[in-house]
């Protein structure tokens, strides 16, 4: 990955908005900047410097990962935050600011910060930023980015097909969840990008119904919602299958959620605003009289995280680009029914959508 050029469209986005210093703490914009993958750092940056601060645990793998930042290890395990506010505050002229992302800062860390620094600039050195700089870059993939993400999805797509033999009459939701998560990593992932979702019966009706120890009914739908972790990016798909033949009232609302996550899908194109591709999905089922059924958003963003911008939801006016990741995701649940949900991954690309999970959406009958 070219950490490089993402660093200098970082620098251009701060110059733009006359931001001499930035402290980046959220450890995926970390990572995306930089290439390193520890649980404890922070990044100071300016025009001029780029230093990832972090603790001996990573002494080796901070040198051997970090790419176009300088590494600095504190003597004390606990300070890398502090030193990276120190680099700040040394860094740039008096009466000018550094800025953090507030989505991602906690008062406790904000306190923190503001305690490294020296007593005549505790108040009013960092600034909230009004926009965030990171996660907007972030939306768009590049290549590589891209690659990750689409052999994330073709491992999710594989581990579909592994799991079908196993969901049986019978069988505990989380025995099936378990047999799912064995054979992700025996084929390769890193670790899940989730907890996986195995919901059956009128537990499908729960849109998150992470797996229990119910067995899995003698007909009913059991929703399959899981995505893996692969060179760092997740995959994320969701397929509702039946256990037996489905009822005239369940193939029904199958019907009309299919139809309105391939409306959705279809409606995947540059320009597009990310409430239109969630109307797009909605109005199908309105027309079928299901939409106070969806209870949730269309879908969001995927890459180093599992839920990341743009938001495909209601009203949200972020214009699709090409080389964004997004999930299409409509559902309907009725309590103590049933549910169902549908979810692709999916690329904007100039010329529309392209699927990164064709796996089969046609209602499967076990």
């Amino acid at each position: 990955m070219n950490e490089a050029s993402r660093l200098r469209a970082l620098r251009r986005a701060m110059s733009a908005q006359q931001i001499e210093a930035l402290l980046i703490t959220h450890l995926p914009d970390v990572r995306y900047l930089c290439g390193f993958t520890g649980s404890n750092a922070a990044l100071g940056l300016t025009a001029r410097k780029a230093v990832v601060f972090t603790d001996g645990r990573y002494t080796a793998q901070a040198h051997e990962e970090t790419k176009a930042a300088r590494v600095s290890i504190p003597e004390h395990p606990h300070t890398a935050l502090g030193e990276a506010c120190a680099l700040l505050e040394s860094s740039i002229p008096k009466k000018t600011r550094a800025f953090y992302d507030p989505a991602h800062t906690t008062v406790s860390a904000l306190a923190a910060m503001r305690a490294a620094l020296g007593p005549g600039r505790r108040r009013g050195f960092f600034g909230p930023l009004k926009q965030p700089l990171v996660s907007e870059l972030r939306m768009v993939k590049d290549p590589d980015e891209l690659d990750r993400v689409v052999a994330a999805a073709a491992l999710g797509n594989h581990l579909f097909h592994a799991i079908l033999p196993h969901v049986q009459p019978g069988i505990p939701e989380a025995e099936i969840a378990a047999s799912l998560e064995f054979f992700a990593r025996s084929m390769g992932a890193e670790a899940m990008s989730f907890e996986t979702i195995v919901a059956s019966g009128p537990r499908s009706a729960l849109p998150h119904g992470r797996a229990t120890s119910r067995k899995t009914p003698r007909n009913g739908f059991v929703t399959l919602d899981f995505g893996v972790i692969l060179k760092g990016y997740c995959s994320d798909m969701t397929r509702t299958v039946c256990i037996g033949k489905a009822g005239r009232s369940e193939r029904s609302a199958y019907d009309a959620v299919l139809e309105a996550q391939q409306a959705a899908v279809a409606a995947v194109r540059p320009g597009v605003t990310c409430g239109e591709v969630d109307e797009a999905a909605r109005s199908v089922l309105r027309k079928a009289g299901l939409d106070e059924y969806f209870t949730h958003s269309t879908g969001h963003g995927v890459g180093l995280e599992i839920h990341e911008p743009p938001r495909i939801a209601r009203e949200q006016k972020q214009e699709l680009k090409p080389g964004m990741v997004v999930t299409i995701e409509p559902g309907v649940y009725m309590p103590g029914r049933f549910g169902i949900r549908i979810e692709d991954m999916v690329v904007v690309t100039e010329k529309g959508p392209k699927v990164l999970t064709p796996v089969t959406k046609a209602l499967v009958e076990l």
